[in-house]
């Protein structure tokens, strides 16, 4: 695949896609004799598995960490394990503290209903007496 097929298929630019492949986000992406790159299946799995883990706040750094880890090859098996268990840990913090965010609001806009609009009606009568009386 080309690189416009590829940031077409993955929703990332091709100046991302060169970026993520100079800083070793990902494999070095094999080219045609022409110095076209040419994406093979794998390397669009690895541009997938990159995507994903962005998405979901994974740093740079420990992704370049993890890739040079993997082409290191099956010595770093435990390292990569344990880099994977580190972001999943962060992953599962962020999505507890989204989860008490996500709750506050929920009860914040059933309150609004049963609470806050029923004040501001009433706010609203009390100054329009006070305004006619007065």
């Amino acid at each position: 695949m080309t690189i416009a097929e590829v940031g077409k298929k993955y929703g990332l630019s091709a100046d991302t896609l060169r970026y993520y492949e100079r800083i070793g986000l990902i494999p070095k992406i094999h080219r045609t004799e022409g110095g076209i790159r040419d994406y093979s299946e794998s390397d669009c799995d690895w541009i997938g598995f990159i995507k994903c883990m962005r998405n979901a706040g994974v740093q740079v750094e420990a992704l370049v960490e993890y890739v040079a880890l993997f082409q290191q090859g099956d010595s770093t098996h435990n390292a990569r394990k344990q880099i994977l268990i580190e972001q999943r840990q962060k992953i599962h913090e962020r999505i507890t503290e989204m989860q008490s965010t996500l709750d506050r609001l929920t009860v914040k806009i059933e309150n609004y209903n049963h609470v806050l609009i029923p004040a501001q009606k009433k706010l609203k009568k009390t100054k329009l007496k006070g305004d006619i009386y007065e």
